[in-house]
């Protein structure tokens, strides 16, 4: 059964509340995922290995420790996704970024890829699945679904805020599959969305109704 890890850094919380909040705009709720998303990075790296190496400072040779070949890779699901992803890069700059793209459709209720590109070397890379809500987790399923598919062994995912209906169904799905979020909120309504959440994140990002 894969493990849910929830942040409650100080800085992650209290920016997480300027982002639920109806009355922030578009620019200062992307600017805010970034910034929540960056700080989240830092926390689900903190099991990367490190090694040893000697640098010379300006004084002298120094024993310093840097992170030992670890290929990383980000795939967020789009739309939402992609506003997360600066701020992660940002603390990882040297990471692959993929895409997955996908819609359900209309008639058999069945995932279509419309989009999927990933790095060539899937299978050397840990990849962090990034999207800033999970709600009933069908999208989450099926784009991880995506990338093991392609040969990827090694995905954590990363969300803002998620509903135990959806960190549910995503553990019966992906077992292997950690789950790291922001905030673990109330649960879903009738309509599928997260409540009390922090309304259409795609739709707050990129200012469309």
């Amino acid at each position: 059964m894969s493990k849910v890890f929830v942040f409650d850094h100080p800085l992650i919380q209290h920016k997480l509340s300027y982002i639920r909040d109806k009355q922030t705009g578009t620019k200062e709720f992307r600017e805010l995922v970034e910034e929540v998303a960056a700080l989240m990075a830092f926390e689900i790296t903190r099991d990367l290995s490190l090694e040893e190496t000697t640098v010379e400072t300006p004084v002298g040779p120094a024993v310093a420790n840097r992170i030992a070949g670890k290929k990383l890779g980000v795939v967020p699901i789009l739309r939402a996704g992609l506003g997360m992803t600066d701020g992660i890069l940002r603390m990882i700059p040297a990471a692959k970024v993929g895409h997955v793209g996908l819609y359900r459709d209309p008639e058999t209720l069945k995932p279509v890829e419309y989009y999927v590109k990933l790095p060539n070397d899937v299978e050397e890379r840990d990849f962090i699945v990034i999207d800033p809500m999970l709600a009933t987790g069908g999208s989450a399923i099926d784009a991880i679904a995506s990338i093991k598919k392609r040969g990827a062994t090694n995905i954590k995912l990363m969300c803002l805020v998620a509903a135990p209906e959806g960190v549910k169904a995503l553990n019966e799905a992906h077992p292997d599959v950690d789950v790291y979020l922001a905030a673990m909120d109330e649960k879903l309504d009738d309509h599928g969305y997260i409540v009390p959440g922090l309304g259409d994140a795609g739709d707050r990002l990129f200012g469309t109704k």
